[in-house]
């Protein structure tokens, strides 16, 4: 019935243009890509879907709709979209390339690392260390307190002195190390230690070390001249085009970037070569469970993938269930786009996924359809 039920409404027309499928020589990911594509697509009430899957090597990417209401043009593989907090988990990346080298330790307390100006509080005599950061147990509030944003020009009172400022109001709310809950402000600060350790700014870091040799040419902090045409349009949750807003340095690490599913395939491709003796540290540290859920307290902003069962640098693990593997996710909004990765690097699976639209149906469809897919895709 679902199979007659989905023929049926594509013959209607309900999905503007079909799918654009870039096909892999697995087929069987492809029909699996573009049937959930569909799907999510249908019940996202966003203008356009991408996705994009890899299993084994092989990748597909499909399309659906608009790349904003009412233009007739369907996303593919090289749409410009943001990512969001999607950045946190390239954070974590730059953040394990360093320690693998061994340019910091993951229990160096941030103070240490933080240019001059900055004082950092502590609570129940402790203080946030670079893996408390990472892992979602800073201890600080979700942002960093501000004046100046506006709705076009939103983080424009993001400044290292708002950082230094509202470090210096004893902002914590829990003693770090003892509970999770989500905190873009701690991510920004972990931008800045990084920035310091490797002596460049954090942007630099992140294309030196992750972009450039994954090949990721497309994936970059703002927009560039002539980038707009092929970028996705955000929509905010009554529908109308949110603004095209620029991302300052200070927020790169928290979830600034943007990128295509493509330069996703290449990233997941990365995270997921089980061959690759070269990084292996690297990708093992980056994977590894550094904070565990039993006992934190609170906990709070992480479960959108699945219930967390522990942090990962950046990544959010999430234990087998039923037929469904091991799984790492990280899910992003800013702007008017969701966004979703999760790979199950045990079985050489992953996905991404993005909508145009601030949708409250759309982005727990397009998390379910992704985890359904990994499942599908590489069962226990």
């Amino acid at each position: 019935m679902r199979g007659v039920w989905l023929a049926a409404a594509l013959c209607a027309g309900v999905v503007p243009g079909g799918s654009g499928v870039a096909r892999a020589d697995d087929l069987l990911l492809t029909e699996a890509v573009d049937f959930a594509g569909t799907i999510t697509f249908l019940g996202a009430g966003a203008p356009g879907l991408v996705i994009a899957a890899i299993r084994d090597g092989e990748t597909t990417v499909a399309g659906f709709g608009e790349t904003a209401t009412g233009n007739g043009r369907q996303p593919d593989g090289d749409t410009l979209l943001r990512m969001g907090s999607i950045s946190k988990v390239f954070c974590g990346d730059v953040m394990g390339s360093l320690a693998t080298e061994g340019a910091l330790t993951l229990t160096d307390p941030v103070a240490a690392h933080l240019p001059e100006g900055f004082t950092v509080p502590e609570m129940g005599g402790r203080t946030p260390r670079l893996i408390d950061l990472v892992t979602q147990a800073s201890g600080l509030p979700r942002e960093v307190p501000q004046d100046g944003g506006t709705p076009e020009d939103p983080f424009g009172g993001n400044t290292m002195q708002a950082q230094i400022d509202g470090l210096k109001a004893d902002p914590l709310l829990f003693p770090p190390g003892t509970g999770a809950l989500y905190s873009n402000w701690g991510y920004d600060l972990l931008g800045i230690a990084l920035g310091q350790i490797g002596g460049k700014p954090y942007a630099d870091l992140l294309a030196e070390r992750v972009l450039a040799p994954r090949g990721m040419t497309a994936t970059k902090l703002n927009l560039e001249p002539g980038d707009e045409a092929n970028a996705m349009q955000g929509h905010g949750f009554d529908g109308s085009p949110m603004p095209v807003v620029r991302s300052p340095e200070t927020i790169g690490c928290a979830g600034g970037l943007y990128t295509t599913a493509n330069d996703m395939l290449k990233w997941m491709a990365w995270h997921l070569d089980r061959d690759d003796t070269t990084d292996a540290a690297w990708r093992r540290m980056s994977h590894a469970a550094w904070l565990w859920r039993d006992g934190l307290a609170p906990v709070g902003g992480l479960d959108d993938g699945g219930p967390m069962g522990a942090m990962g640098l950046g990544w959010v693990i999430v234990f087998p269930d039923g037929n469904a593997p091991l799984m790492l996710n990280k899910s992003g909004g800013l702007q008017g786009e969701f966004s979703y990765v999760v790979i199950a690097p045990s079985r050489g699976t992953g996905v991404f996924v993005s909508i145009n639209a601030f949708s409250i149906a759309g982005f727990p469809a397009m998390v379910a359809a992704a985890n359904s897919l990994v499942a599908e895709l590489s069962p226990r």
